[in-house]
């Protein structure tokens, strides 16, 4: 049985791939995913608030006083011996590279321009062999429309493609206007692929005490619905490498994905809920489920059920609408 796919130009032995997560900033945990059958790695994610924050931590430290008492500036602290986040984590990809012969992607997650955005290069020059950018913004301004956000967008893009020789990948959301615009906008301006989709946070009500509070909740299979219909709309009109996410805790989720369209399909909360070697168990179904079915190889089944493919493609939009609404019994 062939499992190999190509995603973002790289050759994986087989689709799943575990996405960003807690469980990356274990080189253990990594090194184990690899046992357990895992196609490449997306580490945690570096944030643009971290970078940026260390950066006015070290200015604070090394102005400090100095416009007061000269003597001060031989109190610089050296910035060799300073642990950065970021530091840390470009010393973690080439730990991780060195510890596996899987790809190690590196992650990013940010929306503006500015010198954060040199952290690509680094990621790259440590021994990342790609990047995904998660472009997680909330917006939130009346004033602010769709041209002037994809704008924003595809000017991050573009920057940091300018930074890079390996591909870059753009984790999104779908809360757009028209997501096949962005996705084509983006890919002009440099993206080799899209992981869809990222999961925004939503925060819940503590009713007694008054306050917002956080309330993190993993994925189901019922997640994969909306990534799902999305990649089999867009598999035959886009070029580049789509990345499924969200909702996979079974094989049955993951073939779903893959014969929408997806070329990868990454896995977070069943491993976090399950372990990491429940991976063993998906790729143990697929195979078993491919090989009952008589595929040879991952090529025959990747877009089989995309709405190119299939003998009535208006199910993907509105057409069965009402429909659908009608048969709930």
């Amino acid at each position: 049985m062939d499992l190999s796919t190509n995603y973002l130009g790289l050759k994986l032995k087989n689709p799943i791939v575990p996405s960003s997560s807690p469980l990356m900033k274990s080189v253990d945990n990594i090194r184990e995913l690899e046992d357990s059958g895992a196609a490449a790695a997306v580490l945690h994610s570096l944030f643009e608030e971290q970078i940026t924050d260390e950066a006015l931590q070290l200015h604070y430290h090394t102005t400090q006083g100095s416009e007061s008492f000269a003597e001060s500036l031989s109190y610089f602290p050296d910035v060799s011996e300073y642990s950065f986040g970021g530091e840390q984590y470009l010393e973690h990809i080439r730990k991780a590279k060195n510890a596996v012969q899987i790809p190690v992607i590196g992650s990013l997650n940010g929306i503006s321009t500015g010198g954060w955005l040199n952290y690509a290069k680094l990621i790259q020059d440590a021994g990342a062999d790609a990047l995904e950018l998660n472009l997680y913004y909330l917006p939130t301004d009346s004033e602010l429309d769709d041209t002037t956000l994809i704008g924003i967008y595809s000017e991050v893009v573009r920057d940091i493609k300018a930074e890079l020789t390996i591909p870059l990948s753009v984790k999104l959301s779908p809360f757009f206007t028209s997501l096949p615009y962005v996705i084509n906008e983006l890919t002009k301006a440099g993206a080799n692929g899209f992981t869809l989709f990222n999961r925004f946070y939503q925060p819940d009500f503590d009713i007694e005490n008054l306050e917002v509070k956080p309330n993190i909740i993993l994925s189901n299979s019922n997640d994969t619905r909306l990534a799902m219909r999305w990649i089999a709309i867009l598999h035959s009109r886009i070029t580049t490498s789509i990345a499924a996410s969200s909702g996979v805790h079974s094989a049955e989720d993951a073939i779903k994905y893959l014969m929408a369209g997806a070329d990868i399909v990454m896995v977070a909360s069943t491993l976090l809920q399950n372990g990491i070697g429940h991976l063993k168990t998906i790729l143990k179904d697929l195979n078993a489920w491919m090989e009952e079915r008589e595929y040879n190889s991952l090529d025959e089944m990747i877009g089989s059920l995309s709405q190119k493919a299939v003998p009535n493609p208006a199910a993907f939009e509105r057409a069965l609408y009402l429909k659908e609404l009608q048969s709930y019994r």
